[in-house]
């Protein structure tokens, strides 16, 4: 065991005792250790050695289990400090030693040194100089260690040390506790901070016995999160060692046997504690696995306190480089190249909570099965996903019990950085598979899906809930024609129902599933006949037509397993917020579905939208389908006929053998129909710059103002985090806007990382956001709950100024009038872009409309319908007379205080042309005779600008246009300051301009962007010392400046 050196006397002298050398393993008591050798392919050799001559005092020993009436028998004096005298001495050093004596039961004496030789300090002299062991009595003095002892014993007593002191040494017995009545609250109450213990006996590489200081606690200790080979206990009492369960046991005793440590108390299991030690030169739980002496187990990874990836990550480094226990490993996805290991790919289909089907790059479809859990078993937006394959469970035949499983590639999969598998556990939808431990075909976050199902089962979420679980009936009415005729009505009466699409039987043919209904429909493509597929009938198989297969795919991408909306009538796409199905992510998308008919199987036939486009048109357009004589009564026949007219002329798949042939053109028929006039309260929200309007319905807005407070209350409560959103294109969000109040939006662009386009959907203004002032809209407070409030209009029977400033004049005398007020709507005709109304004044009854023409704002567009004439006719068609003479009564359309008559064409910025005023004769023209001369003159001078010379600053202009000897009068038209949109200002002049408007009560705060005021018309009034009008100026008249577009909401 231990190197040793002998030498022999003279001739016929006594032998000399043999020197040996050793590590000390341990300290058995302060007369007793344990030595070893150096470790050769093996645990080494030990052997004890008893100090001779002295005698220390015994330490505690607990009674035996076998012997009820036993006591635990306490320290005697001064055997603890003796111990722990020899403890810290001694342990991990090199001793050498010499054998003095060996009874007959095999115990060996001897003298022991501290070092390599008998040079050394002797271990006996230093315990009796210092009062912590006596000589033995009888032994007398004999030989020169004999004297050195009594020296040194007398030496002590003199000085009355350790055992000779006075008193008994009752302060140096310790109060051991052998048992603790409750390890969770004695775990608890140690907060997870390091104790100091001593490690008095190593069971295996993963269990100890520790000894807590200061108040001497003797526990059992495990290691959290690993296990060790153990040493299997036999039917006579023998002990077997596993595998490596001695390697094992050695590499822990080595390091911390006998040495001090800190323990961090974890959990408990069993009486055992769970718990982390930590030594001064490292974490023996993660060396342990590193050199490949433990492997990790499951049920107690999950408290370790010091992250379970450290100990995964230390495993997989042995797993590697293949090291003790894990000689013989094999990856489970050791045969597959890393291209097939790690992929992305698009999720085409759900087949049920813990299966995926996905599209990979190179056209071919693959079913994923997510790693390590198990979901309950039932009686996107085709989402791009990460896929990590963890490892491929073999195909197993049927047994009795058990029914046949085919190949099955088990992955990790991702969506924005989040783990479906362990979002779907956290919600309680599935639970976690439990392995063997010598079992590696496990997910690579098996840890985190712990984790998560520890919090799932705490919460009582899901199917760990004691509530009685829900059963879901799902009636299927798909071919069932009496069904599907009582069905329809109820359809028709709904006007949207929501839906997903659970499956595509070829291009134009779907089955949808009504959540809202729990019942299965058949629903058909209308206008469009698309190729047969194959057919399995009695006897035969019918082969399909060409390119069926391609329109069943290129429909299955699109929308299936999406979210639909089943409408009969709409017209104008709404986009709804993505729902997640349990988890924290989205999958489905929503889409649109226009519902017409019913065919004579059962089967309903409409119009399927997604993204603003019709599913129609697009299998039209990419040239697998054609367009079906039964299009031509549908709104839609136009969009068909030019996608098929485009797809002929590539000559591609269903056309590529087409021949041109005359077509006839059909000319629509307009139906002659009496004008209604049913005018409907609404409340103007916002004017847009092309003079269309956005308003809320009157009767709806209680419901408004309760959701809005309802889901600032739920924002509160549940605030999004900061970057956990990320915008995409048609998605329902929630805004924060300048006033800090959160709103629903919806997101129009993603302009950059740092700039996202959102419109809000109640109030009909627009905004760019950074997507840190953005969140996920609750689905509680979605458009399903309530539809979004802001409408689109155009007013009827005017044009629209095509000359930039006019129709900011325009625009901005109806900010003035109708922003932000009660008024009365009346739809007169629809169009391609939104329906084209009538406005009145809520209290005058006044036309909107009618008083932007008669101010000149606007000309009256000319419409032929019959119902129309009358209303066209009451329009005035020219200007008012200019020569009209004195002061006349003020109106409210007539602005302005100048009285010029003398009027000077000059051309101004673009070449458009202003007004300016020379006093001469006391006349006044009014403000509508000057817009109709300026709308006039513009539209006779729109084609003839070119001939004009190049236009000339306004400061310039004025002064060359002033001439000697004219007086000049005070401005009347002095230009404002000039508002800016919010989001396009400079950063240094960012300054919110708030301004209390009228609003209507009960109505929720309107969100509008803010604006900044640039001194940019004020410097133009300081350097132009004549009248100026604003006619043709980039400013508005100041006594017609539009609202700042921000504003807090007052009450009436």
């Amino acid at each position: 065991m231990a190197s040793s050196a002998q030498s022999g006397g003279p001739s016929g002298g006594p032998a000399v005792p043999t020197v040996q050398r050793g590590i000390v393993k341990m300290v058995l008591s302060g007369c007793a250790i344990i030595v070893r050798g150096q470790p050769r392919g093996g645990p080494p050799p030990e052997r004890q050695i008893n100090l001779s001559n002295i005698r220390a005092g015994n330490l505690a020993r607990r009674a035996a289990a076998t012997q009820p009436d036993g006591k635990d028998t306490p320290d005697e004096p001064w055997a603890f400090p003796a111990r722990e005298f020899l403890r810290k001495k001694l342990i991990g050093k090199e001793v050498c030693f010499t054998i003095e004596n060996k009874t007959q039961q095999g115990r060996e004496y001897g003298l022991i040194y501290l070092g390599k030789d008998t040079n050394g300090e002797n271990i006996a002299e230093s315990l009796v100089a210092d009062g912590l062991a006596a000589r033995r009595e009888g032994v007398r003095a004999n030989t020169p260690e004999q004297n050195r002892l009594a020296e040194c014993e007398e030496q002590a007593k003199a000085a009355k040390k350790g055992m000779w002191s006075e008193g008994s040494g009752a302060h140096t017995i310790r109060d051991l506790k052998y048992t603790i009545e409750n390890p969770r609250h004695f775990v608890d109450s140690h907060h997870q901070k390091p104790v100091n213990a001593i490690i008095e006996h190593v069971r295996d590489g993963s269990v100890v016995r520790a000894l807590l200081l200061p108040d001497y606690y003797l526990v059992t200790v495990m290691l959290s999160g690993i296990k060790c080979p153990t040493f299997r206990r036999e039917a006579d009492g023998s002990e077997t060692p596993e595998p490596f369960a001695a390697e094992a046991k050695f590499f822990t005793e080595s390091r911390l046997l006998q040495r001090d440590v800190q323990i961090i108390l974890e959990s408990c299991h069993n009486q055992n504690i769970l718990g982390t030690i930590l030594h001064p030169n490292g974490n023996i739980t993660e060396l342990l696995l590193k050199e490949g002496f433990a492997r990790c187990v499951d049920w107690s990874i999950a408290v370790y306190t010091r992250g379970a990836e450290k100990l995964r990550a230390a495993e997989r480094f042995a797993k590697e480089r293949r090291l003790r226990i894990w000689r013989d490993y094999v990856a489970p996805t050791a045969n597959l190249d890393q291209k097939d290991k790690q992929f992305v790919a698009k999720v085409m289909q759900v087949l049920n909570a813990d299966a995926i089907v996905v599209k990979l790059n190179s056209g071919d479809y693959k079913t994923i099965h997510l790693s390590s859990i198990r979901p309950p078993r039932l009686e996107g937006e085709n989402t791009q996903v990460n896929v990590t394959v963890d490892y491929i469970r073999p195909a197993s035949p049927a047994t009795e019990t058990i029914p046949a499983f085919s190949e099955r590639t088990c992955a990790t999969v991702t969506i924005g950085g989040i783990n479906i598998a362990e979002a779907l556990v956290s919600k309680g939808l599935a639970t976690v598979i439990r392995y063997r431990q010598d079992d590696d075909q496990r997910s690579s976050h098996y840890d985190e899906l712990l984790a998560a199902e520890a919090r799932a089962i705490k919460n009582g979420k899901g199917l760990h809930s004691k509530k009685e679980v829900p059963i879901h009936r799902v009636a299927d009415i798909s071919g069932d024609t009496q069904k599907a005729k009582q069905f329809l009505p109820f359809l028709q009466r709904a006007g949207r129902s929501e839906a997903v699409v659970e499956y595509v039987f070829s291009g134009s043919r779907l089955k949808l599933y009504l959540p809202k209904e729990t019942c299965l429909i058949t629903f058909l493509l209308a206008g469009i006949e698309c190729p047969r597929g194959a057919r399995n009938l009695p006897g035969l198989v019918q082969e399909g037509e060409p390119f069926s297969e391609e329109a069943t795919l290129f429909t299955k991408e699109l929308v299936l397993q999406r979210e639909v909306i089943l409408s009969r009538a709409c017209r104008q796409i709404i986009l709804l917020p993505s729902v997640s199905s349990g988890a924290a992510f989205s999958l489905w998308t929503w889409v649109e579905v226009e519902v017409e008919s019913m065919d004579k199987a059962g089967n309903f036939i409409g119009w399927l939208h997604m993204d603003g486009a019709n599913l129609s048109v697009l299998l039209v357009e990419h040239a697998l389908s054609k367009v079906h004589f039964t299009a031509e009564r549908s709104s839609y026949y136009k969009s068909l006929l030019s996608a098929e007219e485009a797809a002929k002329q590539k000559k591609e798949k269903v056309w590529a053998h087409y021949e041109e042939q005359p077509v006839e053109e059909v000319m629509p028929v307009l139906e002659e129909k009496e004008r209604s006039a049913s005018y409907k309260p609404v409340f103007v929200t916002e004017i847009t710059d092309d003079l269309h309007f956005y308003v809320q319905d009157v009767e709806t807005g209680t419901q408004l103002e309760k959701l809005m407070e309802n889901m600032r209350n739920d924002i509160t409560s549940h605030p999004p985090v900061e970057g956990s959103y990320a915008p995409r294109r048609g998605d329902f969000c929630i805004a924060k806007f300048v006033d800090g109040e959160w709103y629903r939006a919806r997101v129009e662009k993603v302009e950059s990382p740092t700039k996202v386009h959102v419109f809000y959907i109640d109030y009909g203004n627009r905004e760019i956001l950074p997507p840190s002032r953005l969140g996920t809209l609750p689905p509680a407070f979605s458009t399903r709950a309530l539809p979004a409030q802001a409408t689109e209009y155009a007013f009827a029977f005017i044009q629209v100024p095509q000359d930039e400033d006019a129709r900011t004049d325009a625009v901005d005398s109806v900010v003035r009038d109708i922003q932000n007020t009660q008024c009365l709507l009346n739809v007169e005709h629809l169009s391609a872009g939104c329906p084209h109304v009538t406005l009145q004044f809520a209290d005058s009854k006044g036309d909107v409309g009618l008083g932007l023409v008669k101010e000149g704002l606007v000309m009256v567009e000319v419409r032929k319908e019959k119902q129309f004439q009358k209303v066209v006719r009451a329009m005035p068609r020219k200007p008012p007379a200019i020569a009209s003479q004195g002061t006349g009564d003020r109106t409210s359309s007539q602005r302005g205080s100048g009285d010029p008559t003398t009027l000077l064409l000059l051309l101004g910025k673009d070449n458009g042309f202003g007004f300016v005023g020379f006093k001469k004769k006391k006349k006044k023209l009014i403000t509508s005779q000057i817009n109709w001369l300026r709308v006039w003159l513009r539209m006779q001078l729109q084609t003839r600008a070119e001939s004009f010379p190049a236009p000339m600053p306004p400061c310039d202009r004025l002064k060359s246009a002033a001439r000697p000897g004219m007086e000049r009068v005070s401005p009347t038209f002095l230009p404002p300051p000039l508002s800016l949109p919010f989001q396009h200002a400079a950063p240094e002049s960012r300054a919110t301009s708030q301004c209390h408007l009228r609003a209507r009560k009960h109505r929720a705060t309107t969100p509008l962007p803010g604006c900044l005021e640039s001194p940019q018309g004020l410097e133009l009034a300081k350097c132009c010392p004549i009248q100026v009008s604003a006619l043709g100026s980039p400013s508005l008249p100041s006594n017609r400046t539009r609202e700042p577009r921000c504003r807090t909401a007052v009450q009436d």
